[in-house]
């Protein structure tokens, strides 16, 4: 015994499973993506190594012994994906299939047994390679004990050991037990992070050192901590600390390695329908495999097989793009000129260039340029500091990569002045010879736009993701780099502290503030490696090249333009709010009876179940009383008058508050406008967020709603032009259920839900009673969202059971729906996604949940989706060729809002007219669908007047 690999079976099963998201399945169905990635990694480390001994060692999914220690022990670590459950038992078979020990065990985990066949091996004479990027096996490293990264092609010692928790290997539990792990439900000491454990263990000696000791701890809350909390911290040692004596029940000893059977490997891989494997290992044994019926399915999403596949595709996706894996980084910080020129030029050379901002502030409106990183090469990247100060000081909070400044206000503060960096590097951004990246370049386009730089062209990380996966993760940099790179990117707060103590980046140390920001730009740029070949794998080059990245300089024009705002009628609806909500505390006072806290849940559920004895109570799992609106609106119907002043109460205070307050303070001191943010990589169907304000969820129902509205006005001599699609989503139903009924209908102008209502109740159209058109209203919109016979029965007052007979009765008229429904949730089934119009994918991650309800709710989502994506994808068409026409047209109307599936314009009086007829022509041509689009249009000197 030389060498034994102990390769950590479950880390690798995940990173698979994530590697590949393309739908590979069996032909009965089974779920195979993770066991594919993971056959292949297993083949290529065991081609790769000298090992002469070899095991796979998983995880058992029941408890252990951790969690008697601490019941809360990964107690809130989410299930795994339904997809990924049948492949456990896959990959285990994948593993024996190759000969290999797959070993697990009752009552411990995957790292126990690891850390326990490493001692044995140690003890034996053998060096040991532990295969695992997972931290908590780093307290193994040794002389004779090293990690291996797979996928970075690297080793771990004892020095990358020090990298990561600034204390050598045996030092690991010792952090750990101070710092706690989030993920695992460690939970160590509050307000102590590595890096601050680090420090302490390395000036203490060790965890009962540093408790010793704690009194001593020159900070407040952390001595404060460290003594409340020692017994939290033994307990976190306790759990972070692996068995090397578990009782094992396969010996060491048959790891000894043992050549592939062929037959077996082979068969293993049809049964798969592993193709190019088989392929692969046809060649590799010098037989063929045995005829399987049906032959193996295509793992590329296509209904027939694909004679051609080759496995560079399936290479792509796991073993990713080697550049997005650099071996080292170099990170420098730029002080003069010569070394921006030397930046700059190469940067212009290559053509390509990840770029990020450091400012003052979130809000790009009024946020200032402190400093510039750029990224020429995965790995390789630069800050350039242009204002920072002096640092303050910064005591309660761990700075990135454990550098302290030795004394504050003693930096060293050279730096180029904002005014020559700027200059010098505007031709670089300007060029269009070379590409931009950034992750949300939206926000730095606009930085940079407050310095005269219009950048472009650019790509943008944050969209490429969005565009391959919406709605399977967050695309936000942190999360994109754990699971696409396995890096922990360094925290705003490890930098800038949190709390009252954060400061502004302009204060951030320089040597802090290099590691900080180049991160930032060296992760884009391994992003931008990683993904960007994604787009064609996965078919969505149409949907990021033609609708999001045009997007992001049409956004940016729009949220630096704002709408103005009149401060005067916000005050005025705010003072009658109050009077209001003033009136209503009184009224509730006296149908209560006596005063009490309108705004405690648990007094209101008391008064209402308790004191008025009203039937129809719910509590939480603690015993209170549920007071949510949906528990208020069903007392509300029911006709108690309580919940319904509640509900009023509730509702006016948040408008309040939201809105008629919080604008006042959102209008930009220089320009006096509000200027909203887009989201782009927020709803799994494509639509826009709109944040900070959020101006699409402003109420139009409501009286006080639409008064919010009027204070939104046009720039003076101007009036505002609303373009608001007229029952979008109802026509795209039409045409991708192909009712033909629909079709006619909308071809013919009709009324689409007197329609419906003739349809559904046997009535005339003429004459109808606008209350039966109502109800079919609410029966067409609810219909699309998968409304229930209890919902629709609460929204239109009824019972129960007729809302029941009136959904059947609509599927009786327009059997056409039923199908499309269940055409669509057996495909989001088969695939995990629905597909719009222009191909854009709606993930659908709950659809195989075991729970009924929440498969129920994906399985709505999933008949929406196509529709609401389809109209989200339709609004963007037109936003992208809207500013062309206007300028065309020679017009000077400026397109300020997007609102659901309405456009707000600030149009000069003298060219309303024209500027209506091309945007609602450039709003109906936009599609071509089987039923017109129509576009109604209204102007005012308000948004409310012009809705």
């Amino acid at each position: 015994m030389k060498h034994v690999f102990l390769i950590d079976g479950s880390g690798f099963l995940f990173r698979a499973y994530f590697g590949i998201k393309e739908k590979m399945s069996r032909p009965d169905g089974t779920p195979t993506n993770a066991v594919y990635g993971f056959t292949q990694m297993l083949m290529k480390l065991v081609d790769d190594t000298n090992a002469d001994h070899i095991a796979v060692i998983f995880d058992r999914a029941r408890k252990t012994f951790r969690s008697d220690i601490y019941k809360e022990y990964k107690a809130h670590r989410p299930p795994p994906p339904d997809d990924l459950i049948p492949q456990f038992k896959l990959v285990r078979e994948a593993t024996r299939a190759m000969n290999i020990p797959a070993v697990d065990m009752e009552g411990y985990e995957a790292d126990d047994l690891i850390a326990t066949y490493a001692r044995q091996a140690v003890e034996a004479g053998a060096q040991v390679t532990v295969v695992s990027t997972d931290k908590d096996l780093m307290q193994c490293v040794g002389p004779n004990v090293k990690m291996f990264d797979a996928m970075k092609n690297r080793e771990i010692g004892p020095e990358q050991v020090v990298e990561k928790f600034g204390v050598g290997p045996e030092r690991v539990i010792d952090v750990q037990a101070l710092a706690g792990d989030s993920a695992d439900n460690v939970p160590g000491v509050a307000g102590i992070g590595v890096k601050t454990a680090a420090l302490l263990i390395n000036e203490y000696g060790d965890l009962d050192g540093v408790l010793k000791n704690a009194a001593n701890v020159k900070q407040t809350k952390r001595r404060e901590a460290l003594i409340e909390q020692a017994d939290l911290a033994r307990v976190s040692r306790d759990l972070v600390t692996l068995k090397v004596d578990v009782p094992v029940e396969v010996p060491l000893e048959n790891f000894a390695v043992k050549a592939i059977d062929p037959d077996v490997f082979l068969n293993f891989l049809q049964e798969q329908s592993f193709k190019s494997l088989v392929t692969r290992m046809e060649s590799k044994f010098s037989q063929k495999a045995p005829v399987k019926n049906g032959g193996p399915i295509n793992i590329f999403n296509k209904t027939e097989p694909n004679t051609n596949e080759s496995d560079n595709k399936p290479d792509l996706a796991i073993f990713h793009v080697a550049a997005a894996f650099p071996e080292t980084t170099d990170y420098e910080l730029v002080q003069d000129k010569s070394r921006l020129k030397a930046w700059v030029d190469e940067a212009t050379s290559v053509g390509v260039v990840a770029v990020d901002t450091e400012t003052t502030s979130l809000d790009s409106m009024l946020a200032e340029l402190v400093g510039i990183s750029m990224s020429i090469h995965p790995g390789k990247a630069c800050y350039i500091p242009v204002a920072h100060t002096a640092a303050e000081e910064q005591a309660t909070f761990d700075l990135g990569q454990g550098k302290l400044p030795a004394e504050p206000n003693k930096m060293d503060l050279k730096q180029i002045s904002r005014e020559d960096a700027v200059k010098m590097i505007k031709p670089l951004l300007e060029n269009p010879s070379v590409l931009k990246i950034g992750h949300n370049i939206k926000y730095d386009a606009k930085i940079f736009g407050h310095y005269d730089i219009n950048i472009a062209p650019v790509d943008d990380t944050m969209l490429i993701s969005y565009a391959i996966e919406g709605g399977l993760h967050k695309h936000n940099m942190d999360d994109l780099a754990e699971l696409h790179l396995n890096h922990q990117t360094i925290k705003f707060k490890d930098v800038a502290g949190s709390g009252k103590s954060q400061v502004t980046f302009d204060k951030v140390p320089l040597d802090v503030a290099l590691d900080y920001a180049a991160e930032d730009a060296d992760i884009t740029m391994r992003l931008y490696k990683l993904l960007k070949p994604r787009l064609a794998l996965d078919h969505m080059v149409g949907v990021y090249e033609t609708m999001e990245r045009p997007l992001i300089a049409v956004l940016t024009d729009m949220e630096r333009a704002g709408i103005q705002v009149d401060a005067k009628v916000l005050k005025g609806l705010s003072a009658d709010f109050t009077k209001r909500l003033g009136e209503l505390e009184i009224e509730i006072y006296d149908l209560v009876g006596h005063e009490f806290n309108i705004n405690s849940p648990k007094q209101l559920g008391e008064i209402l179940f308790d004191e008025m004895g009203i039937q129809g109570a719910k509590k939480t799992k603690t015993g209170a009383y549920q007071t949510g609106a949906d528990i208020l609106e069903g007392l509300a119907a029911d006709g108690h008058e309580l919940p319904v002043k509640i509900l009023e109460n509730r509702q006016l205070a948040k408008l309040k508050s939201t809105y008629t307050d919080a604008l006042i303070e959102q209008i930009h001191p220089k320009t006096g406008r509000v200027h909203t943010n887009y989201g782009q990589a927020i709803a799994s169907t494509g639509r826009l967020s709109s944040n900070d304000p959020n101006l699409q969820n402003i109420p139009i129902r409501s009286e006080e709603g639409r008064k919010i509205r009027t204070a939104f006005v046009p720039t003076e001599g101007n009036v505002l032009l609303s373009a608001d699609y007229s029952q979008i989503e109802l026509r795209l139903l039409a045409h991708v259920a192909g009712i033909d009924v629909l079709k006619d209908a909308f071809h013919a102008g009709v009324d689409i839900h007197a329609l419906t209502a003739s349809q559904v109740f046997g009535v005339p159209v003429e004459g109808m009673d606008p209350m039966v058109r109502r109800q079919a209203k609410a029966i067409n919109f609810g219909i699309i969202y998968g409304i229930s016979a209890f919902g629709l029965a609460r929204q239109l007052d009824i019972s129960r059971t007729d809302a029941a007979q009136y959904i059947a009765a609509y599927f009786d008229r327009y059997p056409g729906i039923r199908a499309y429904m269940e055409r669509t949730k057996e495909s989001a089934t088969k695939l995990g996604y629905v597909t719009t119009l222009y191909g854009r994918r709606c993930y659908v991650p709950g659809i195989h949940d075991s729970n009924g309800a929440m498969r129920s709710f994906a399985e709505r989502t999933a008949i929406n989706a196509p529709i609401q994506g389809g109209a989200a994808d339709i609004i963007k068409r037109a936003m992208l060729r809207m500013p062309n026409a206007l300028a065309g047209a020679g017009l000077n109307a400026k397109m300020l809002l997007q609102v659901h599936d309405e456009l707000i314009f600030d149009v000069p009086q003298n060219e309303l007219a024209e500027t209506t007829e091309v945007a609602k022509a450039t709003m109906e041509t936009v599609a071509h669908l089987d039923v017109p689009l129509v576009v109604d249009t209204g102007f005012g000197k308000n948004w409310d007047e012009a809705h």
